[in-house]
């Protein structure tokens, strides 16, 4: 065997170097059907096989270019890819590396609205419960969209020429490309931190669908969605939708609308304060003539014309009351008194001093009560009370009563 041996890794490299010199494959465009589709979320790739009705291949697309989709790919969807095709050399298997895809049927945008707004809609980010309402009167009203676009122009002009009483604050921003979701949702959420503002108006004038394709970005739409301020949308024209109107409190057709929407038209509060002023006055008028009317009716009655004849007829009725109140005090105290003498009687007849005052005498002997002559001795002392007075004696003989 003349002929040189090669390795598995050799003949892999050597076919890979031919597909990748070919020119042909360098890109190409294939229409087929997603199958097999893997997603690997960490990494961002997706690993997926593009078939019809006789074959198929692999495919690739890494994250650098997935992340670009403005739909979600699932199996059996029907896509025209761009890539190259390549062998990958570990397996010996050629593939291709996609660099853009698209549905074949519905244009890409239109899908990919439709798939994320059925998702945000089961979240429940567009409910009417979620909806705030405007506040009637805002001092201060932050604009975030482009500085240098029509749309600010429209909406500063029409506040300032309807309520130029607000304070607007204008957030520049970029409202179309790559760069622009990012800094949309950012400048809301920074109002919301900074507190800065009583209502936002977020938006921009009209354009094609990619033009607008910002404002359906999920991050701008969850910005919008979780704000405290109240958010008027106000992006394209009046036959335009995003996503970012159906999430805000309040959609605008267009950026013009909007101005109109957020402030009300200061000469209709001046009528509508006349209108109240002039309200307020008939009222105050009515109440003076009733309280008026109210004092001329008093004016003819005795108190207001003869105050002292009232005076000298309410001295009389308070002499009767004190004499009745006099007279019931009286015959109270005399029924009490009756009720009280003869308890007074009992409890005296019950007194040891009435006892005493009868011809009786109470005997102690070093503060002891003496009940009994055995309580004594001969040469004791003892102290006799009388009712008239206390006698001092000493015991000379005891002795017992005499029986018969």
């Amino acid at each position: 065997m003349s002929e040189a041996v090669l390795s598995v890794s050799s003949l892999n490299f050597y076919i890979k170097s031919l597909f990748d010199g070919d020119i042909h494959l360098q890109t190409v465009f294939l229409r087929g059907e997603i199958s097999n589709l893997t997603n690997h979320y960490r990494s961002g790739h997706l690993y997926l096989s593009l078939k019809d009705e006789k074959s198929s291949v692999r495919a690739v697309m890494f994250s650098k270019s997935a992340v670009r989709l403005k739909f979600q790919p699932e199996n059996g969807m029907d896509v025209i890819v761009r890539g190259r095709v390549s062998v990958y050399e570990a397996t010996g298997q050629y593939q291709i590396y996609i660099d853009d895809m698209q549905p074949a049927g519905a244009g890409a945008l239109n899908l990919a609205f439709e798939h994320l707004k059925e998702k945000l809609s089961k979240e429940g980010l567009f409910d009417e419960t979620h909806k705030k309402p405007l506040p009637r009167y805002p001092s201060r009203i932050a604009v975030i969209t482009s500085p240098t676009g029509a749309a600010v122009h429209d909406i500063t002009k029409i506040i300032n020429h309807r309520y130029p009483i607000a304070e607007i604050i204008i957030c520049p921003v970029l409202v179309q490309g790559d760069e622009a979701p990012e800094q949309l949702s950012q400048a809301l959420d920074r109002v919301n931190y900074l507190a800065c503002a009583d209502l936002a108006i977020i938006g921009r004038g009209g354009g094609s669908a990619e033009d607008l394709w910002a404002f359906n970005d999920e991050r701008v739409v969850r910005a919008v969605y979780r704000s405290v301020v109240p958010v008027i949308s106000a992006v394209g024209h009046e036959t335009d939708f995003t996503l970012c109107d159906f999430a805000a409190d309040v959609r605008a057709s267009t950026p013009s609308a909007a101005a109109e929407l957020a402030v009300p038209l200061l000469s209709d509060m001046l009528c509508e304060m006349e209108a109240l002023h002039s309200e307020l006055t008939s009222a105050v008028k009515a109440k003076l003539h009733a309280e008026r009317h109210h004092l001329d009716s008093l004016s003819g009655e005795r108190l207001i014309n003869k105050p002292l004849e009232n005076i000298k007829s309410n001295i009389k009725q308070v002499e009767v009351l004190a004499y009745r109140l006099n007279s019931e005090y009286k015959n109270l105290i005399l029924c009490k008194n009756n009720k009280l003498m003869p308890l007074i009687s009992r409890l005296d007849s019950l007194s040891p001093l009435g006892i005493i005052s009868r011809g009786y005498a109470v005997v102690q002997s070093g503060g002891r009560l003496i009940q009994s002559a055995s309580q004594v001795e001969t040469g004791d002392d003892i102290n006799v009370l009388l009712h008239d007075g206390r006698l001092l004696c000493k015991i000379m003989e005891k002795g017992g009563y005499a029986h018969e």
